[in-house]
């Protein structure tokens, strides 16, 4: 009987070089960007129809764990587990988390292949995937840790590669060459992409982890033996996870394993770590431009513009990437689309808040979106789900007044409970408990207008909140 296979999704990177769209609490992997599904959705949908394979294990950020799920439900799939990281510390302890909770909870006690894939690379060619999935497959139940090497079609400085020797063994893993470097390896023709994916058991894995990083064993074990179910999710303990050391999987194993493979992999893969790579695999028009929303061009050429929220005019130029969102629009040079990173970095330093979320921020019940922000004042759009609820909560520095556009809504106001119609308003003072409902078929939804000396989302005490939200 051949070995379960389970596909292992890290999901917790940020994409800054993906900004304004990609932010820290909605990122890169949780975005539809080449198609109607989002990255994330994407990769779990790449196994569709591999033979012996299971349900995926997700491992996300923490703040992240709803949009994940909710994802997940919309595509139809449930999960073997969604792993919340407490805190990053790169792939080689996310991969650990996830291979010793599979083992965990394989009935018969056998082992697992992990099939290891961050959740934000674009694959276009899923049967060239699964075919090389095949061979990765067959070596790892060799005990073999197989790496994805992707055949290279440009002396890219921007990846790791592995030298491939004979019968699929590795003769080396190098580091992001520079250009002159780059082009040897490309007319040497043994040289492939390190495109962070692999194949591998999951005793395997800890049995290799062990010889070279047996720290990270020892805490992940600690870590998961504390972790908790909550709704969805698996919390992991904090204390002995945040104690592992930031490392990623090559660092950790796959440059000192004497056990490493490599399977080629030649199927319109991209990790799309910039503007200028998400361009190179998006479809264009005849003057070279990739064009997406309200959108006008004059004059341009080869150029990747979006526009999300409102009309975008771009004329006489070429070779640029123009990203228009409601609160900020990035305008670069395809040539120096890395460097978007520094400035996200600068947002961060003078403390921005273009770097964390949209205007339109998702929760649990549905979403809000800012509509206006002003001196002691901010108006929201605040849209509730069918059954969903709001957290009985107050507010120490701001009162709320709140009109019922859409929908009925049952609010708790202190000691009473009311329902507001259409056209409808309350008032909620300062430091008044609140809470409000949804129990009705129809999306409800409200205009919001707060007031106060601070407006942050952090003035929030809850009491009760159906989602276990601090």
């Amino acid at each position: 009987m051949p070995l379960k296979i389970t596909p292992v999704i890290l999901s917790g990177g940020t994409g800054s070089r993906l900004w304004p769209l990609s932010r820290a609490h909605y990122p890169k992997q949780l975005l539809a960007l080449n198609t109607d599904q989002t990255l994330l959705q994407e990769t779990v949908a790449r196994f569709s129809g591999v033979e012996s394979i299971g349900a995926p294990v997700i491992v996300c950020n923490e703040s992240h764990r709803f949009l994940v799920a909710e994802q997940m439900r919309a595509i139809d799939v449930s999960p073997e587990k969604i792993i919340l990281e407490p805190i990053g510390r790169n792939t080689a302890p996310a991969l650990t988390l996830a291979a010793i909770t599979t083992m965990q909870n394989t009935k018969d006690s056998s082992d697992v292949i992990l099939v290891v894939m961050p959740a934000d690379h674009v694959i276009k060619n899923q049967q060239a995937f699964q075919s090389a999935l095949t061979e990765a497959v067959r070596l790892a139940n060799e005990d073999r840790l197989v790496a994805f090497g992707v055949i290279p079609t440009s002396p890219e400085t921007g990846y790791g590669y592995i030298k491939k020797g004979k019968d699929n063994s590795v003769e080396s893993f190098v580091e992001k060459p520079d250009l002159d470097t780059a082009k040897k390896y490309i007319k040497q023709g043994d040289y492939l992409w390190n495109s962070g994916m692999f194949v591998v058991k999951a005793s395997v894995w800890l049995k290799e982890l062990g010889k070279y990083e047996n720290d990270i064993v020892k805490l992940c074990q600690e870590a998961v033996t504390k972790s908790y179910d909550d709704l969805d999710f698996l919390r992991i303990e904090t204390d002995s996870f945040s104690r592992c050391k930031n490392i990623s999987i090559d660092y950790a194993v796959m440059e000192k394993t004497p056990h490493a493979a490599v399977v080629s992999l030649e199927a319109g893969w991209s990790d799309i770590g910039s503007w200028s790579s998400l361009a190179a695999v998006m479809e264009n028009d005849q003057a070279g431009n990739y064009v997406r929303g309200d959108c006008y061009t004059l004059r341009t050429k080869n150029s990747f513009l979006v526009a999300r929220d409102r009309m975008l005019a771009v004329v006489g130029l070429k070779d640029v990437i123009v990203v228009e969102t409601a609160d900020a629009v990035l305008v670069a040079s395809k040539e120096n689309s890395q460097d978007v990173k520094e400035i996200v970095k600068r947002l961060e330093v003078e403390k921005r808040r273009q770097i964390h979320s949209h205007t339109k921020v998702f929760r649990p019940w549905g979403y809000y979106q800012t509509v206006d922000v002003g001196p002691q004042f901010q108006v929201k759009r605040i849209s509730v789900k069918p059954g969903a609820s709001l957290s009985l909560q107050r507010h120490l520095q701001r009162a709320e007044h709140w009109v019922v556009v859409r929908g009925t809504a049952d609010i708790t106001r202190g000691d009473e409970n009311i329902i507001l119609n259409e056209n409808e308003s309350t008032y909620i003072p300062i430091g008044m408990k609140h809470r409000l409902e949804n129990k009705h078929d129809q999306d409800l939804e409200i205009i919001e207008v707060q007031s106060g000396e601070y407006l942050g989302e952090d003035d929030i005490e809850r009491f009760e909140d159906i989602y276990n939200r601090d």
